[in-house]
């Protein structure tokens, strides 16, 4: 009896190291906000003033590999002679602030609270060395950012769940809403191992991930577009590939729209020459897919104003 079990366990193992394992075991429910949209709705829209206010907040500056930021694999990256190296990036939360539906984040920044303790909330040593938190230098924390909005948080919007875009969750309140891409918390991934237990601890006794409707998108430019306040105010656009959940955001602001391309890129550099991130992609070939068909809307639309997961 005592020999099955060592078997099972054995077994065990093996088989969730051949498969990985999804992100985070914290529960999941479908979204109670948006409707299925499409790309001809949302280009309609565009180009009209929106009732959005949008402020995009350094909440901490970083370094990371440049080849994790960008592929330098890619021919455009050989022919640039693009060599690896470690190139300062931003953590950003955006607060949108709608009229009547209140404030939201679009990730939630940096919690002083990680970074002075990483332990206590779930990062072991290694993801601690692996990510450099010594490099973190905290502009303003998730709590800050909080404390100084006019009124509650209604809800946190994660363009994706790695832990550079969830890190401020230890300030964020165990009432709010989340809300994440299809797939995003369920898909599995041997790196998954690794980071699973920092993602549960961050989310532990946080409300429930609320996954977007994601419908096929008619006109076949995106894989999906909710219209996330059912007004045409905000657009979330599934663009899988650097995860399996990746969301990109068209908000339409008082100032005009507004492009959030989360990690589908990550620096000037790769937006301005159309190439995908490196390492820390799930799926290049999907990424840069879903990168081009965001450069494709702005050449469209020229007047979108493009702001990247990590650089200005």
């Amino acid at each position: 009896m005592k020999t099955n079990r060592i078997f099972l366990s054995i077994f065990s193992c093996v088989v969730l190291l051949v498969q990985g394992c999804a992100l985070t075991s914290h529960p999941l429910g479908k979204s109670a906000l948006g409707k299925a949209s499409s790309s001809a709705e949302m280009e309609r829209l565009i180009d009209q003033p929106g009732p959005i206010q949008l402020e995009t907040i350094d909440s901490a500056h970083w370094s990371a590999p440049l080849a994790g930021l960008v592929n330098l694999d890619s021919p455009t990256a050989v022919q640039a002679e693009l060599k690896d190296r470690d190139e300062p990036i931003q953590i950003y939360a955006h607060l949108l602030q709608h009229p009547q539906r209140g404030n939201y984040l679009v990730d939630s920044g940096v919690s002083r609270k990680l970074v002075d303790d990483p332990a206590k909330h779930g990062l072991n040593w290694l993801v601690v060395k692996a990510m450099h938190i010594e490099r973190l230098q905290i502009m303003k924390s998730t709590a800050e950012i909080v404390q100084g909005m006019d009124g509650k948080l209604s809800g946190v919007f994660f363009t994706h769940l790695h832990l550079d875009h969830i890190s401020g969750m230890p300030d964020i309140s165990n009432e709010v809403p989340l809300y994440i891409g299809a797939s995003e918390s369920t898909a599995t991934n041997l790196m998954n191992m690794f980071v699973r237990g920092a993602s549960d601890q961050l989310l532990k006794d946080k409300q429930p991930l609320q996954e977007w409707h994601f419908q096929p998108d008619p006109q076949n430019k995106f894989e999906g577009i909710v219209d996330v306040f059912e007004d045409g105010s905000v657009f979330a656009i599934s663009v899988p590939g650097h995860t399996p959940g990746s969301t990109a955001l068209l908000i339409r602001t008082t100032h005009g729209p507004v492009l959030l391309t989360g990690d589908t890129c990550h620096t000037r550099w790769g937006w301005e020459h159309t190439v995908e991130p490196g390492d820390f992609t799930e799926d290049q070939p999907r990424n840069l897919k879903n990168l081009k068909s965001l450069k494709e809307l702005v050449a469209g639309h020229p007047q979108i104003e493009v702001r990247l997961g990590h650089q200005h």
